[in-house]
């Protein structure tokens, strides 16, 4: 193709959902109140490890991070989403487009390698009780917590970059709510077979391996559990895991169901049906689950609570 005939994208039409005109509202007030309670949410469970001097432990330090992972998610997704519910087609320039994809790439970078962590958290504490506290202390937490951000940003940053030595020439209508890499690929002219192997070998490393570890985790961790001779035992080990363990199931389920799922076999608007779980649904629903299942989370609220009300009381 000459250069002469090319013309290059400059702005980006994203489809969002085509709802009907009925609807509209119902979604979008849907949209802003999950966003709203993701947010509050996940600042909870920073503020109470914060404030809680009995959740300043490595699994705690690991979910606040959780929590800022889902937070940057949040806020990368779903702004961009409510307006699209309400506009229909939601108009981004190419950069923001480029930038929306990064810090969605990162934020999902950041998440599998934190669960991870959790998981590694999960199997000393039961596998080697009498190691743990000699090899997790808050100073290797922090250390490990800053190499996943920056490990993150960065690996990230290299198929981003490649990306952005494409020519993209049209059409620049994205059937879907936020600039994912499939439906951002096939706007470009230029041959992406290099940005794919890229993202394909990076994937193999920081989200399938992971995974892999997490699995094999796991297994020694329900085989230490089911040695334990009493009842009560096996139930107090496996409640320290289970929160972890349901989190991981719903993040990495929605991963499969999107993208182990050949995308010519089901329709864009399954495909962002399903995208909602891992980008809306997840940040939701993991400050629930560890509040709801996570007898330590349970207390430090209620804690705060009578420490606010007393606070009241005396102010008053």
């Amino acid at each position: 193709m000459h250069e002469t005939n090319v013309t290059i994208i400059t702005m980006i039409h994203l489809l969002g959902f085509q709802s009907p005109q009925s609807i509209t509202y119902y979604l979008f007030f849907l949209f802003f109140i999950i966003y709203c309670m993701t947010i509050c949410g996940n600042l909870l469970i920073i503020t109470l490890v914060s404030y809680s001097k009995n959740l300043h432990s490595p699994m705690y330090i690991f979910l606040t991070q959780l929590a800022v992972s889902d937070i940057l998610l949040a806020t990368d997704i779903l702004p961009n989403a409510v307006h699209a519910v309400l506009v229909k087609v939601n108009r981004m320039s190419f950069t923001d487009c480029i930038t929306q994809f990064y810090f969605f790439d990162v934020s999902e970078t950041s998440e599998c390698l934190l669960l991870t962590l959790m998981c590694f958290d999960r199997y000393l504490a039961i596998c080697k009780p009498l190691h743990y506290s000699s090899i997790v202390n808050t100073q290797i937490c922090l250390k490990m917590v800053i190499v996943t951000w920056i490990l993150s940003a960065s690996v990230v940053l290299i198929h981003t970059l490649t990306i952005t030595t494409l020519q993209f020439c049209g059409p620049n209508i994205i059937d879907h709510f936020f600039c994912d890499l499939a439906p951002l690929l096939e706007l470009s002219c230029s041959d992406t077979t290099l940005v794919q192997l890229e993202v394909t070998l990076l994937s193999a490393l920081l989200v399938v391996i992971p995974f892999l570890i997490i699995i094999i985790s796991y297994v020694y961790i329900i085989a230490t559990i089911l040695q334990i001779s009493s009842t009560t035992g096996r139930q107090k080990a496996f409640s320290t895991c289970s929160s972890h363990l349901a989190v991981v199931s719903m993040y990495y389920g929605s991963l499969v169901c999107v993208y182990l799922v050949p995308t010519r076999k089901q329709s864009w608007n399954i495909s962002k049906v399903l995208s909602l779980l891992y980008t809306v649904v997840t940040p939701l629903m993991n400050p629930i689950i560890y509040s709801l299942r996570n007898k330590d989370i349970k207390t430090a609220v209620e804690k705060t609570i009578k420490d606010l009300y007393n606070c009241y009381l005396n102010v008053s």
